[in-house]
């Protein structure tokens, strides 16, 4: 099975992608992870994408096809996998379509409001050693400023100001849209409201799997 997740930055559909993993054994493919890993390790793949990020450019859709194509090919990938940042467009959604044109398909979008999102994003806050992240409101830290898992200090990411994250959000839904509606018109889309705690909407998501789950019989049981 192939799952593919949809969600506004902020949606926590990064979370919902571990819960999936952890309940499902479906690998987390996260096209930035598997990008920064390639150029790191200096495959083939990673030095071509390299030469495109060191110029300022978005990597290609063909190039990063070609990356997740190697992943989601490993054994680990056998029963099932959840991508996370891919496909980002129509383009993208028809190449993912003929790496494996026989794998059950399902698009899940993790639906919030933008007011909602703007709160959680302008109270986020990452950790500079070790990226682990908390929020003033709902996640605070144990000691204000400070990581709970290393000690190391807490910033607000350029990224995460109001300013930025309106412009990620609009961008986030112009290039959404078309997908949302061409998964809709292929009756494999299903939004799920993200605007409640974790545990309430990962209930919805893992409801969702487990029907479509149910159409691949008992290796799945």
């Amino acid at each position: 099975m192939r799952i593919i997740l949809l969600g506004p930055p902020g949606s926590g559909k990064g979370t919902q992608a571990e819960l999936i993993q952890k309940k499902y054994g479906f690998p987390k493919i996260s096209t930035g992870d598997l990008l920064r890993r390639a150029v790191r390790e200096g495959t083939i793949l990673g030095q071509e994408a390299g030469v495109q990020m060191n110029r300022g450019e978005l990597v290609s859709d063909e190039l990063v096809a070609a990356i997740v194509k190697e992943k989601v090919s490993s054994p680990e990938c056998h029963r099932g996998y959840v991508l996370d940042g891919f496909p980002r467009n129509l383009a993208q959604a028809r190449i993912l379509e003929k790496i494996e044109r026989d794998r059950l398909e399902t698009a899940l979008e993790i639906v919030i409001g933008e007011e909602m999102l703007l709160e959680r994003l302008t109270t986020r806050r990452s950790c500079i050693r070790c990226e682990a992240i908390f929020n003033q409101k709902a996640r605070p830290p144990k000691k204000e400023g400070i990581c709970d898992a290393c000690g190391g200090k807490l910033i607000r990411r350029e990224d995460d100001s109001p300013e930025v994250v309106k412009e990620r959000l609009r961008v986030y839904q112009e290039q959404t849209e078309p997908l949302r509606a061409y998964y809709q018109a292929r009756k494999i889309y299903h939004g799920v409201d993200g605007s409640t705690d974790v545990v309430t909407v990962f209930a919805s998501v893992a409801s969702i799997i487990d029907r479509e789950l149910a159409k691949l019989g008992r290796e799945f049981s």
